[in-house]
């Protein structure tokens, strides 16, 4: 089979695993829409102050929430599963199979964007519908684009993540660990301008905020064009290629204990 024949079939197996999974599809799409609903439900009659003009508290929290599922769809639903599908054995028989590591990468992130161009639809809609907020025809490429980049980054990130990581019953635990900070400091949940100095510039450094401000920048009513993050696209880039290159490098068939 063509290079280009093997990332298809990937794609499709890894997609039609997602479409047959009922716990991944509930947990991938409905969560984010309930976070949607509760955040801008609670505080839609709040404004808070962003890059120095004060929005509607709607129009902050819509890109998070997006922002969150594409990251929750992509990286951490993945390292969860790929781990369990390591330590378990599953990666181990597939090993036979004449698969390179790369491309399950390439298939699953197909998948992965695939799945956040979805949720995005999804949410973007319903934030119209019920809440009033919407994002210009214009925008919405750019929202497109920043929402491929995104997830293919936390996809490749994810993989890397995965290779650190030793045993299925603590993919979780870390998980979380490196994404509820991240979360908190990265404008998701808090206006980054409500952060002291050396943590807004520590937030800088890592995806998420990058990820966050792409889709924001599109729902900016002072935007105009096709508002196209150039700035926080070429931080993901930088992070997919770093991460990309660290799964390739260090991707692992065997459980750790077969190799420890």
């Amino acid at each position: 089979m063509t290079t280009a024949r093997l990332v298809r079939h990937q794609f499709r197996y890894d997609l039609r695993g997602f479409l047959r999974n009922r716990q991944a599809r509930v947990a991938t799409l409905a969560l984010p829409v309930i976070f949607l609903v509760l955040f801008v439900g609670v505080f839609h009659d709040y404004s808070v102050r962003e890059h120095g003009a004060r929005v509607a508290s709607s129009s902050f929290y819509v890109p998070g929430v997006i922002s969150l599922g594409i990251v929750s769809a992509s990286f951490a639903t993945l390292v969860v599963a790929v781990t369990v599908q390591r330590e378990s054995g599953v990666l181990k028989r597939r090993r036979a199979t004449p698969v390179p590591a790369w491309v399950l990468i390439a298939g699953r992130t197909l998948t992965s964007i695939a799945v956040a161009l979805a949720l995005a639809a999804v949410l973007i809609a319903l934030a119209r519908a019920a809440f009033g907020v919407h994002v210009r025809a214009a925008a919405l490429p750019a929202v497109a684009l920043t929402v491929v980049l995104g997830s293919a980054t936390f996809s490749c990130l994810g993989y890397a993540l995965t290779t650190a990581i030793a045993s299925a019953d603590a993919a979780q635990p870390i998980v979380q660990a490196v994404l509820l900070p991240l979360y908190l400091i990265s404008g998701v949940f808090i206006p980054s301008p409500t952060l002291p100095g050396w943590l807004a510039r520590v937030a800088r450094v890592f995806p998420v905020e990058h990820l966050a401000d792409g889709v924001r920048h599109a729902f900016d009513p002072a935007t105009h064009g096709l508002a196209i993050p150039w700035g926080d696209l070429l931080v993901l880039a930088a992070w997919a290629v770093a991460g990309f290159r660290i799964a390739v490098r260090r991707f692992s068939w065997m459980p750790s204990t077969a190799t420890g």
